[in-house]
């Protein structure tokens, strides 16, 4: 529709015509907040077209178009713990079905689950808006290389559980650090950069690394065994949802502290799963409980809405 004149805004409806505009149809447009009319003077009633302006009322639908101020990830909702948990168990059972059911070892499965989390960061970072199914394919991918990762460096070199988890705790600050330092947060609603973005999937990568070790040596060495790890850690990330709710302390700590602690919770139910009975184990397929995993995954990406979070909420 070609437009000719001046916008209009005025927060009152009114059947006058505003001084000056003397011809032409008039459209009104009820805008919020709380009631107005957007007056648009049309040099003819021509069909809106789609390469001129539109108009929309629709808060998601401006947030789809990829808007400044929306961050690439989803917003912090049950949804994304229930996918998170998810995700990480899915790593360690996937993980170990390529090292150890393929037999092909731990540093060829880190190179292939390597290869893998490059690729989907990439496409992560290019991507114009938020879009779930790539998010989540990405956070699987830190997940099954994390696994690999930690078993390499816990076993293979030989540093043991405790050495690996100091490792990565320690890897994990120095990014945490280096990234706040650099950006000025590390809270989530800031990633909207492809700078804050690698920063974000470093992050992760080494938390998801972390959890592997943690959780291996919280069942293993401490002999809480694999039931008795998930009870930990799920209490854990119980305390952290109550410091959520009736405490001041920062959201950005307890968000990352949660997202830390998942991963564990994930690494020793995905044992729990797939490891011997006599390991105290369930004993199932790891191929099979991995394609069910995410087929659980894919299915809750489709049917429960999620939205990219607000910049600064």
């Amino acid at each position: 529709m070609a437009f000719s004149g001046t916008l209009f805004a005025q927060f009152c409806w009114t059947g006058a015509r505003l001084p000056g505009v003397s011809s032409g149809p008039q459209i009104r447009v009820p805008v919020f907040p709380p009631v107005g009319v957007v007056l648009l003077r049309a040099s003819k009633p021509s069909v809106f077209s789609r390469s001129n302006a539109r108009v929309t009322e629709s808060k998601d639908e401006l947030d789809s178009l990829g808007q400044p101020g929306l961050s690439k990830v989803p917003e912090v909702t049950l949804i994304f713990w229930i996918l998170k948990i998810a995700a990480t168990t899915v790593g360690e059972t996937g993980g170990d079905a390529v090292s150890m059911s393929m037999n092909l070892g731990y540093l060829v499965g880190t190179g292939i689950f390597a290869v893998i989390f490059v690729v989907a960061v990439v496409l992560q970072t290019y991507a114009k808006r938020f879009h779930p199914f790539m998010y989540w394919t990405t956070i699987v991918a830190t997940t099954t290389v994390g696994t690999t990762l930690a078993d390499f460096a816990d076993r293979s070199l030989g540093i043991g559980y405790a050495g690996g988890t100091s490792l990565l705790f320690t890897l994990l600050l120095i990014s945490l650090l280096v990234w706040y330092r650099t950006l000025g947060s590390v809270s989530i609603d800031t990633v909207n950069t492809p700078k804050a973005e690698m920063f974000y999937w470093l992050t992760i990568m080494f938390s998801q690394t972390l959890g592997t070790a943690l959780g291996d040596w919280t069942a293993d060495t401490a002999g809480l065994g694999y039931v008795g790890g998930a009870m930990l850690f799920s209490a854990l990330l119980a305390l952290a949802a109550a410091a959520y709710h009736w405490t001041e302390i920062s959201r950005t700590l307890l968000f990352w502290a949660a997202f830390v602690l998942t991963r564990p919770l994930g690494a020793v139910v995905g044992d729990f799963l797939d490891k011997p009975l006599s390991a105290g184990g369930l004993a199932l397929n790891r191929y099979l409980a991995s394609a069910v995993l995410l087929a659980f995954i894919v299915v809750c990406i489709w049917a429960v809405p999620q939205k990219a979070v607000r910049q600064g909420h």
